[in-house]
């Protein structure tokens, strides 16, 4: 006996697979600066997935004038290159099918010079219009010797325009300034391998019969020049933390090349025996420590942080980062506050007012020459490291910095 369930659950899931739900020319054409639209019009349960090609190319969001629709395809200010051989493929779990087009581009007509666009009323033109102002607003750009710069001047119009770059009011030869020819890349100017010579004042002029428009970048190249490094900010800080707790010191430095960033930590009287290799300044002995990556910023500084997780009352003291390069070095110290736990004592920053702990630049100076610059008591202390870590019966990992010496 048949159960009615049966029957509605076979209508419920009924499928078939893509299929075409309308009429197609396969032919298609539009005018050169125009926008064109090709359909999609397919059905299928469940509803297809589309996918676009153009001679054999997948069609994605890179392509930045197409825009892959729900039931077609739009082409913005098309160009010459867009002509060809385009495909959806309209996939489900049941099948496939696919619509074919070849689309022609009316040409890029180009009248004797004294036609105007009265001439053409069927085709009204349009003058040029830079597409990606956003783009454009810096206008005054500066690059070290050696470095790159791209130079943009997106423009669309109908006739689509000519576009010819000046520097210093004088044509500039393609090949010379590296314009780059790609596809979709017409309009970007590319420097590599600046030199000062290239300093001065580039003009994008864009054109057709309708009017014409321009742009103008200055472009100045500066001599790589290195100075020692700058501590930028007011990092690092002081900082109290719970007993247990997790902190960190961040250090940001300015320099023209990578600088080397390490942190040092003050040793405690009678704790001198738990590392291999100390600082002395004044009395006092500094630990190199374990330091992460150094980070490079957008703004031309570096970054560099120092984790301290589980804190506890050895970890209290005094920390410098020391920024460095080969024209020098400079640096900063916080104190770090452990709060007590249980039947603990507080180390850290000393009281207000008290600096007989603190350092002047030029105690620190006189220590850290001989780790900067003396070879013959420092020869491998940035080439030649190796840490080991040892635990102590609290579960605490500590890591240690060993040099050859």
């Amino acid at each position: 006996v048949a159960q009615p369930w049966l029957a509605l659950a076979s209508a419920d899931f009924k499928t078939c697979p893509p299929r075409v739900a309308g009429k197609v020319a396969h032919r298609q054409s539009v005018r050169l600066g125009r926008t064109a639209k090709l359909a999609c019009p397919v059905e299928g349960d469940p509803p297809p997935l589309m996918m676009w090609t153009k001679d054999g190319r997948h069609i994605h969001s890179g392509w930045t004038r197409f825009r892959v629709l729900q039931h077609g395809l739009r082409i913005k200010e098309v160009e010459t290159e867009d002509a060809g051989t385009y495909v959806c493929k309209a996939t489900n779990g049941f099948g496939s099918v696919n619509i074919n087009y070849t689309l022609i581009v009316i040409g890029d007509r180009r009248p004797a010079a004294h036609a105007s666009c009265s001439d053409f009323p069927t085709d009204p033109c349009l003058r040029p219009r830079f597409t990606e102002p956003a783009k454009m607003r810096r206008r005054v750009i500066e690059r070290p010797v050696g470095s790159s710069v791209r130079l943009k001047c997106t423009a669309s119009g109908n006739p689509h325009p000519d576009i010819v770059w000046l520097k210093d009011s004088k044509p500039l030869a393609e090949e010379d300034a590296g314009a780059e020819k790609k596809k979709k890349k017409r309009w970007t100017l590319s420097l590599k391998n600046l030199a000062p010579e290239h300093s001065g004042k580039y003009t994008c002029h864009v054109s057709n019969r309708a009017g014409q428009i321009n742009a103008t970048y200055k472009v100045e190249v500066i001599q790589r020049t290195i100075s020692k490094p700058v501590l930028t900010g007011t990092h690092p800080v002081n900082t109290t933390v719970d007993y247990g707790g997790t902190t960190s010191f961040q250090c940001k430095v300015r320099s023209d090349v990578k600088p080397v960033i390490q942190w040092l930590k003050r040793v405690e009287p009678g704790e001198e025996a738990r590392f291999n290799s100390t600082i002395e300044v004044r009395g006092h002995r500094f630990v190199v420590l374990p330091t992460g990556e150094v980070w490079s910023r957008p703004d031309g500084s570096y970054l560099n942080k120092l984790l301290i997780s589980r804190a506890q009352q050895d970890d209290a003291g005094m920390y410098i980062c020391l920024g460095a390069n080969s024209k020098g070095y400079s640096f900063r110290s916080a104190y770090l506050t452990v709060l007590p736990g249980q039947r603990s004592r507080v180390r850290g920053a000393p009281p207000a007012g008290s600096d007989k702990d603190s350092l002047t630049y030029e105690e620190y100076a006189a220590a850290h020459q001989q780790l900067l610059l003396a070879p013959k008591l420092y020869p491998k202390v940035y080439t030649d490291i190796h840490t080991h870590t040892h635990s102590h019966v609290n579960g605490k990992v500590h890591q240690h910095i060993h040099y050859q010496c």
